[in-house]
């Protein structure tokens, strides 16, 4: 078996701690994962491991797409295990793909796959002279790494119901969560209905073990900075509604259905990765001749849509999944300014003032003509009064109140 790829940093080693931190692919879409820790690498040695899964491969394009994507990070030449420098505090002192095999189910197979993946975790800590790092785990199927590996301290953070969250195993990532629940000495929860059910499955009534509530913060300045608007973007002088995220089952397409065909003056944007289980209603969502389908953009780019449409919608089904999320898209379509439509759901409690609920399809045709109605002062007023409502909720803030937490274990 060869030894792990890992990139490191040429700088010379200094007394700050080790964190290793099992995330979704560094090189990915920004997770809040990836948000809360940049600002980290400065203050500590990050080694950070890529996705290591939350379900076994299926035989289909979008799941062998992936399989090729990781069996590239293994080549020399790929450029997503390029090495960061001291002129890049902002990056991990590390980065790591491991070679295991996804959420393995049985006792045995569980066994050898963390003990193969603690031996590659091992061998790149030893490179960089850590001794006990904290472990930060965004994903639960790291703890059967985790459990042989020396550490000082594990913080498990949770930002997704994972029994309920589409394209999981559930049973299995369920039986990893328990494990690393009451193996953790930290437990954090990105909205308080998620705090909730993770204390119900805390076996320890410690009180030290309930989880802390972070929410989700925003990139501000990228958001809320006047951006240029994206050439794609329909400019056929008709208002513009938009949305960007996965294009995933938990879209309500019956009510964007309706919708849609009852507002032919109004343009419906999407953009972002089609999940393959929504294909097929997306495709035919797609049909209606006021649909523009962008496809996925830069994290960077996403101002220069969302501050030029004049609405951002958050259209979500009821499902579990939803009623535990805390979408990132939230916070930035409040920096970016422009009027927001959604369905209910818990995330979007503290701006129910400012953000417009609809239930049926008649109230979302409602706020689509208000939008529309709006003056210039109206729109530059609820512009200032979104932004001031999340200027104060950077990264950086929550980054820091977790090392705050961090501090105290």
């Amino acid at each position: 078996m060869k030894k792990a790829d890992i990139s490191r940093s040429t700088v010379q080693q200094t007394p700050r701690e080790t964190l290793l931190v099992f995330g979704e692919d560094w090189h990915g879409l920004p997770s809040s994962t990836r948000h809360l820790i940049k600002p980290l690498c400065a203050q500590y040695h990050v080694v950070w491991i890529n996705s290591i899964g939350l379900r076994q491969p299926r035989l289909n394009k979008q799941d062998m797409q992936r399989i090729l994507c990781k069996l590239r990070q293994f080549m020399p030449s790929s450029e997503s295990i390029s090495a960061p420098t001291i002129n890049s505090p902002i990056k991990p002192s590390a980065l790591l793909n491991l070679k295991t095999f996804p959420a393995p189910k049985s006792h045995l197979m569980r066994k050898l796959c963390g003990q193969l993946m603690a031996r590659q975790i091992q061998h790149a800590l030893n490179k960089l002279g850590a001794q006990q790092p904290i472990i930060w785990a965004s994903l639960p199927t790291a703890i059967d790494a985790i459990k042989y590996l020396a550490h000082k301290k594990i913080i498990y953070y949770c930002c997704d119901d994972f029994t309920s969250l589409a394209g999981v195993d559930h049973e299995t990532v369920a039986i990893h969560e328990k494990e690393l629940l009451n193996r953790a000495d930290l437990v954090i929860a990105s909205q308080q209905q998620l705090a909730q059910n993770l204390s119900l499955r805390l076996a320890s009534s410690d009180t030290h073990k309930a989880p802390k509530i972070l929410p989700h913060g925003v990139d501000y300045l990228c958001f809320s900075q006047v951006a240029s608007m994206a050439p794609d973007l329909p400019n056929n002088n008709k208002p513009t509604a938009g949305f960007y995220g996965s294009i995933a089952s938990w879209l309500d397409f019956s009510l964007l259905n309706t919708v849609i065909a009852r507002h032919q003056d109004w343009n419906f944007v999407f953009i972002g990765h089609i999940e393959t289980e929504a294909s097929t209603q997306f495709l035919s969502l797609s049909k209606q001749s006021n649909v523009y389908y962008l496809g996925p953009k830069e994290h960077q780019q996403l101002p220069q849509y969302s501050q030029h449409w004049q609405a951002s919608l958050l259209p979500f089904r009821h499902c579990d999944q939803i009623n535990h999320c805390n979408p990132l898209k939230l916070r930035e379509y409040l920096a970016a300014g422009s009027s927001i439509i959604s369905t209910d759901f818990p995330a979007i409690d503290e701006y129910k003032n400012i953000i417009n609920i609809a239930h049926t399809p008649e109230q979302f045709s409602q706020h689509l003509n208000a939008i529309s109605a709006l003056s210039h002062s109206q729109k530059i007023a609820l512009q200032k009064k979104q932004r001031l409502l999340v200027k104060n909720h950077s990264w950086q803030a929550r980054s820091q109140e977790i090392k705050l937490w961090m501090d105290q274990l």
